[in-house]
């Protein structure tokens, strides 16, 4: 894909479907959104934030909704491109001018922009991975429960840190010894690594 700087560098690379994306643009032109241009393609904001995004590809052209999953859709035009990875990102397409209906289009718009001064978007997730409690201090977490609810409280990043501490060696001995010098600085509500990092 060509790096285009201009929404009008962006036509002329897609001429093919020229007029299309002109016709969209006027559409669009007809709101408060903000013409940018990112990845090398047209996007328009509202106060910074993404709420739509012309494309054109070989066999087709139309809009991107940043937060289309919000979008009533009474007309069945959006698509999720890929249905397993795309959570909030919905496509309107289509493969001739004939097929813009321009009051719906602009219906769709409208609502988009809408939603985004809704505040609706969907945040991307972050798959967290499970904090694996080592034995030894599950064993002392029976014995001493102000240390289990002091480390409850912890994010779990600093849970982790204990964890792998922990986890990281072999003998006994050496957990044991490790497991004696981190309860204090649970119980202090502090990570492991927080008195290095205030340095």
């Amino acid at each position: 894909m060509k790096k285009v700087h201009s929404i009008e560098e962006y036509v002329e690379v897609n001429s093919h479907f020229g007029d299309e994306l002109k016709i969209l643009r006027d559409l669009i032109s007809k709101t408060d959104l903000e013409e940018t241009i990112k990845w090398s393609a047209p996007v328009y904001t509202l106060n910074g934030k993404n709420v739509l995004g012309l494309g054109a590809f070989k066999h087709h052209f139309g809009i991107w909704f940043f937060n289309g999953v919000f979008l009533k859709d009474e007309h069945n035009l959006l698509i999720n491109a890929q249905e397993d990875k795309t959570k909030a990102l919905r496509q309107m397409r289509f493969t001739h001018k004939d097929e813009i209906n321009e009051a719906t289009v602009l219906t769709y718009i409208k609502e988009a922009i809408e939603n985004q001064r809704l505040g609706k978007e969907l945040k991307p997730t972050r798959h967290k991975k499970a904090v694996l409690v080592p034995d030894a201090l599950k064993e002392s977490f029976k014995t001493n429960k102000d240390l289990q609810v002091a480390f409850k409280t912890l994010t779990p990043g600093k849970q982790r840190e204990y964890c792998e501490y922990i986890s990281t060696t072999k003998r006994e001995a050496t957990k044991l010894a490790r497991l004696e010098k981190i309860t204090p600085i649970i119980l202090s509500g502090l990570g492991l690594n927080d008195k290095y990092k205030n340095c």
